[in-house]
């Protein structure tokens, strides 16, 4: 039988070595590609793989040892995309996936792929003993291409994790543009509720069978969009799988509730944002969803709330080559903070600058753009009218909690570059993977990690403002701790499908 199964997430980038370490989360280093050339067609592209990730139609054997692993991420181009490594086959064979809680699939492409780039790392099933293929076959398509393949089971492994029979699609057709680099596929983290191949994903195989120290999964993003001299594939940061990493927060974690009954992709109600220091109007209820994307590189929301954003900016104007986004004059510092309920967040303002429309341009183009100009985006039913991926992302630490289905945020240590931090550079990056704490983690971040955010009271890098309003709870953890521990992750919105990006 064939499934033709509508869109979930693409997140295409490679991830580095992973390592586990019993009753301690799971630190994965993240690496960053290098910034596209230009502005307008890579950020139509995310805008348009957006909008088919979420808006388009659409038994495991583990051991019982519970454990948690820090695995190392990498960030491409300058925070576009960040990406980590899982084996799979019998023997392991390693494919660099991007880390997506957008989607709920596993893909890698298959040596039987026609249509991917030949430097493409490939599946090779004829090398794996424990592989099985089933007769069935599906299609997951996205507003900038779309992928195909055969479902199979196989040994996947990741962080010193195992399991047995996860399910996984071997793709044979593949869209031009969706895979870039040394990244060979997908690793979806959202829940089985939206799998196109049907399957539970493999984190939450791990969760169910007891084999996470606690039912978590979390995020440390790094930051180089302002870095002119970064490379395509930066330290990216680190994914803790079974729990946190104590090293990369300081204060306590906020716990929002997740406002669905069954959990799809990972969403949050937004409840209020800030322009320039002063609130702005953004609707409630339904078109309030946020779905919390580390596949995603910006920020997409709905028409009158994208709208009521940039008119609180001066000089700002929609950009006529680039449909939803918008232009801010480049002298200008943009400031945004978001609550979801509970704490304000503010964005650091590199984040909110992508680059110059075009060369010579003294206007820039924002990280906020309007996700349903130009879709057929149905509010309710559970779809969310905004995505909230890197942009918002790198500015917090980020917790991902299945039971009960739970998301939380925390302010940044000062070794992974919250107020406070020295400059980050990249060359101080290598030391974070060989100078790891005593705790829990396999990496640790880079002595001169450096604060990209100001130190001042309510500007972005600073600590959160307000406190929770009931709808959040707070898990105690220590506070700043000296020596940290991972790389960085900044996620590009999970939509690359033609990487050009903004010239500077």
């Amino acid at each position: 039988m064939t499934w033709t199964i509508l869109p979930l997430s693409l997140s295409l980038f490679c991830l580095l070595p992973t390592s586990t370490f019993a009753i301690e989360p799971l630190h994965l280093t993240l690496s960053r590609r290098a910034p596209p050339e230009n502005v307008a067609d890579h950020y139509n592209a995310v805008g348009k793989f957006l909008h088919g990730k979420y808006y388009a139609a659409s038994n495991n054997k583990t051991g019982s040892r519970r454990a948690v692993a820090g695995i190392s991420m990498v960030n491409q181009q300058s925070d576009a995309s960040y990406f980590a490594t899982v084996n799979i086959g019998t023997p392991p064979q390693p494919f660099n996936v991007i880390l997506d809680t957008g989607s709920s699939d596993l893909w890698v492409a298959d040596s039987a792929c026609v249509t991917c780039n030949r430097v493409t790392p490939v599946f090779e099933a004829s090398k794996s003993s424990s592989l099985q293929l089933s007769a069935s076959s599906t299609t997951i398509r996205y507003g900038s291409g779309e992928v195909a393949g055969q479902i199979g089971s196989d040994v996947v492994r990741m962080g010193g994790f195992t399991v047995q029979e996860q399910t996984f699609l071997a793709v044979n057709e593949l869209s031009s543009g969706l895979l870039d680099g040394s990244v060979s596929g997908i690793l979806g983290l959202a829940f089985s509720t939206i799998a196109s191949t049907r399957a539970t994903p493999f984190w939450q195989t791990l969760a169910n069978n007891g084999q996470l120290t606690t039912p978590e999964m979390s995020f440390w993003m790094t930051r180089f969009r302002d870095v002119p001299t970064a490379s395509e594939e930066e330290p990216g940061g680190v994914f803790t799988l079974g729990g946190t990493n104590s090293s990369l927060f300081t204060g306590d974690i906020e716990f929002l509730t997740m406002p669905t009954s069954t959990p799809t992709f990972w969403l949050l109600s937004l409840s209020s944002m800030t322009v320039q220091g002063k609130r702005v109007s953004i609707t409630s209820g339904n078109s309030a969803l946020a779905a919390i994307d580390t596949g995603t590189t910006l920020i997409g929301g709905p028409t009158e709330d994208v709208q009521a954003i940039w008119a609180a900016v001066p000089g700002a104007q929609a950009v006529d080559t680039m449909s939803g986004f918008f232009s801010f004059p480049c002298t200008t510092e943009v400031e945004v903070t978001m609550s979801f309920g509970g704490k304000s967040w503010p964005i650091n303002t590199a984040d909110m600058n992508l680059g110059r429309v075009s060369r010579g341009s003294t206007q820039c183009v924002g990280g906020i753009f309007d996700l349903s100009l130009g879709s057929n985006i149905v509010s309710g039913g559970g779809n969310p009218n905004w995505v909230v991926g890197a942009t918002f992302l790198k500015n917090v630490y980020s917790v991902f909690r299945s039971d009960p289905p739970s998301i939380g945020f925390a302010q940044l240590s000062t070794a992974a570059g919250g107020s406070g931090a020295a400059p980050f550079s990249s060359t101080s990056s290598a030391s974070i993977l060989t100078n790891s704490p005593s705790t829990s983690t396999s990496s640790s971040p880079p002595r001169g990690f450096s604060s990209l955010f100001p130190t001042t009271s309510g500007a972005p890098g600073a600590a959160p403002s307000g406190t929770s309003d009931g709808n959040g709870t707070s898990n105690g953890s220590p506070s700043n701790k000296a020596g940290a521990g991972s790389l960085v992750f900044s996620l590009l919105a999970g939509l690359s499908a033609a990487i050009s990006l903004l010239l500077s």
